[in-house]
């Protein structure tokens, strides 16, 4: 064992606490089939959102914590339930009407409404796969389609069979008294409508691996539970997939818990023991409701990406998976800025720091090394103070605050620069609402005028920052967060900003003495 190993042994981080339980439950040793599995699932009834790619960053930060303790080869399964239904048409996708007319069809069987591809299960893994790459995660994608038909699952879907009532007996006390009159975790596939069908078994052959079910013409039709004849429901899906790939180790949120009880015991009634599980707390949209695909509320990958780094919403992934959080806008500026002071801290960090540290897990390990002098906040507050949504203006003020700091040499800032600009425009200015100071702001701002007015221009944000805190505090301000926060509303139009100091080091000290100036004036800076 290595001496990061020793300590990645030791590491409070979450991943590494998955990984230990992992590696426990292979007893430090490479299984039969010669690598862990890693699944994570996906049900190409709507779009992918970022609830999707969460569940796959997690598992992969486990993934690697995983590699850090041992040498045990591994394998991570991106599982695409593709065969399912089409229950509802989601809200979010074109040609609604024309989808009505294949409900109840399997998702690979229903056409695909954007015209893009052979089907709609097909466009939806596309784009599954598509931003999975994006994000550079090593994975394997499985469809549940091509698994059944394969008789991948068939030897699986014959233990269900065999142990069909065993299955029922861990299933029907969860159902209501009309579902489970109906209730068969086998779902044939009508031969004549293509359609997958919640209908009443009312005969099974062991012998022969069928069950027959009665179809809406009163005419009795028995099926192989095998080749894709039948698809199992969800509960008993999960487990069957389970036991037919091996899976060791599979996350999901908490409103899967019953399920992955139920699934679990499905599991060990096929001979098989359950995947270590772990159970993350749901995302909620900007009303505190749980983010849907279908209903697509929440933020998309796309939205997330015009406004902030891929790694910044992998920090999001990463913090607290155990505790419900809004996925909505307003947590971009701060995820971006964690990152940043993440990522500037690690390199200064002893090896036990560095594990522990949000950058290692995102960066696999690896994370890249740039100074970043400026913080997403103070960009955004650059871009309404200097009046310009132009990058080349504010790399003006940029290459004044930090000497020899180009686009070209500081990639990361430049990228930062574009994404300020960005939610700035959409979210920032148009929201921003300026008020003139009452007696006691206003006293407090000529003070602060003749301070910048005498100030040395190379002061730097600490420094200048000291000087308005003082002056805060000769002006009796009982809390100085509201100096502060009279500041922002009279300056920037907004009650929140950065270091007060750090802008004006960056912004330069004359030309805030010029905005300090003008707002004592009266002058209307939302004109501008």
């Amino acid at each position: 064992m290595t001496k990061h190993s020793e300590i990645a042994a030791e590491s409070k981080a979450w991943p590494f606490h998955e990984a230990r339980a992992l590696l426990k439950r292979v007893g430090g040793q490479t299984p039969a089939k010669g690598h862990v599995l890693f699944e994570t699932g996906y049900g190409p009834s709507g779009l992918p959102h970022i609830g999707t790619f969460g569940e796959v960053a997690r598992t992969s930060m486990v993934r690697r914590a995983f590699h850090e303790l041992c040498d045990i080869p591994t394998r991570l399964v991106a599982f695409s339930d593709d065969m399912d239904g089409l229950r509802k048409v989601p809200d979010n996708v074109p040609n609604k009407e024309m989808l009505t007319r294949y409900l109840e069809m399997p998702l690979t069987q229903v056409p695909d409404p954007f015209g893009t591809h052979d089907s709609f299960g097909a466009h939806n893994n596309a784009r599954l796969q598509a931003f999975l790459d994006q994000f550079g995660f090593d994975y394997e994608f499985v469809s549940s389609t091509d698994c059944y038909r394969a008789g991948t699952f068939d030897a699986a879907l014959t233990a269900v069979l065999r142990e069909y009532d065993k299955v029922m007996k861990v299933i029907l006390p969860t159902l209501g008294a009309e579902r489970q009159a109906t209730y068969s975790p086998f779902l044939p596939v009508c031969p004549d409508t293509g359609r997958v069908l919640q209908v009443p078994i009312i005969a099974r052959d062991l012998e022969a691996g069928s069950v027959t079910y009665e179809n809406d013409a009163g005419r009795r039709v028995e099926v192989p539970v095998t080749g894709g004849a039948c698809k199992l429901q969800w509960k008993a899906d999960w487990a069957m997939r389970w036991f037919a790939l091996d899976v060791d180790y599979e996350m999901s949120g908490k409103d899967l818990i019953e399920s992955v009880r139920l699934s679990s015991k499905i599991c060990r009634i096929l001979g098989a023991r359950p995947p270590e599980s772990f159970t993350y707390e749901l995302f909620l949209d900007e009303n505190g409701e749980k983010i849907s695909k279908s209903r697509g509320n929440g933020l998309s990958i796309e939205e997330w990406l015009r406004y902030a780094a891929p790694e910044s919403l992998s920090l999001y992934m990463f913090q607290q998976p155990r505790r419900a959080k809004r996925l909505f806008f307003d947590v971009i500026p701060r995820a971006a800025d964690d990152y940043l002071r993440f990522l500037d801290s690690y390199h200064n960090q002893d090896v036990a720091e560095k594990l522990a540290n949000p950058a290692w897990h995102i960066h696999g390990g690896q994370p890249p090394q740039e100074d970043v002098p400026l913080t997403f906040a103070l960009l955004m507050n650059l871009a309404g103070a200097c009046n310009s949504e132009d990058g080349e203006v504010l790399w003006g003020f940029i290459s004044r605050y930090a000497p020899g700091a180009t686009p070209e040499n500081h990639p990361m800032l430049d990228a930062l620069v574009g994404y300020a600009i960005n939610y700035y425009r959409d979210f920032v200015k148009p929201h921003k609402t300026y008020r003139q100071p009452n007696d006691q702001e206003r006293a407090a701002m000529e003070d602060l005028l003749t301070a910048l007015d005498g100030m040395d221009p190379g002061l730097s944000g600490t420094e200048i920052q000291n000087q308005v805190y003082e002056i805060g505090k000769a002006h009796a301000f009982e809390n100085l967060r509201d100096w502060f926060k009279a500041l922002y509303e009279v300056l920037f139009g907004q009650s929140q900003g950065p270091r007060f100091g750090s802008f004006a080091a960056l912004y330069g000290v004359a030309e805030t003495a010029a905005l300090v100036r003008r707002a004592l004036a009266g002058d209307d800076l939302a004109a501008d």
